[in-house]
């Protein structure tokens, strides 16, 4: 998440001060990611460093300081808006690395690993669901905030699936080894927008 760009978007609004700062991305992300206001303080300096933020110059460090975006800063929220994020490669993803290394591991039901999982994902479906139905419908943005969870919950859930039914199907085919590595297929086949 770039606390940087929701700074600037913030600040395009017009001038604020740092604690307003942090109550307004928190109100405008539906309250799910807390900010630190040090954090705060903090990204505004190094906007200020960068030349896309200005402050009052009387005022001194603090709660009193108002920021206000450049022409800079204008220009960079415009090109961050934009610019589609680099999902080229995947990310780190805590849950599949740890079915890659299970898939390894002798001794280990990786099958009882990924369902472990599957019903934690379910769980927390049915609390995040909770949430939503608990939420004021006009708040648009919490809502947002849960439909992109529900929707990352339930593809986490469909990948646990998918590779249950192929570790499945490798066990009944080859029950003796299970291969931890995909070092058949070449590493340009294996990145996505490589241009190779």
């Amino acid at each position: 998440m770039s606390v940087r760009h929701a700074l600037l978007a913030l600040l395009s609004e017009g001038p604020k001060y740092g604690l307003q700062l942090r109550q307004e991305f928190e109100a405008r992300t539906g309250e799910v990611w807390p900010l630190n206001v040090g954090q705060v303080y903090t990204t505004l300096q190094r906007l200020e460093r960068d030349g896309l933020v200005e402050s009052d110059d009387s005022a001194e460090e603090g709660p009193q300081k108002a920021f206000r975006i450049t022409a800079d800063g204008a220009h960079e929220l415009g090109e961050w808006l934009r610019t589609p994020p680099d999902m080229a490669s995947p990310p780190r993803d805590e849950l599949v690395i740890k079915v890659m290394v299970a898939l390894g591991l002798h001794g280990v039901d990786v099958r009882e690993v990924v369902q472990v999982h599957r019903r934690h994902l379910v769980e927390l479906m049915q609390q995040w669901t909770r949430l939503k139905g608990d939420a004021d419908e006009h708040d648009v943005g919490f809502a947002l905030v849960v439909d992109a969870e529900l929707f990352r919950l339930e593809s986490l859930i469909r990948w646990l699936d998918a590779a249950d039914a192929r570790i499945a199907r490798l066990a009944t085919d080859v029950p003796e080894a299970m291969p931890a590595t995909t070092s058949s297929v070449p590493k340009a086949r294996r990145r996505v927008g490589s241009g190779r």
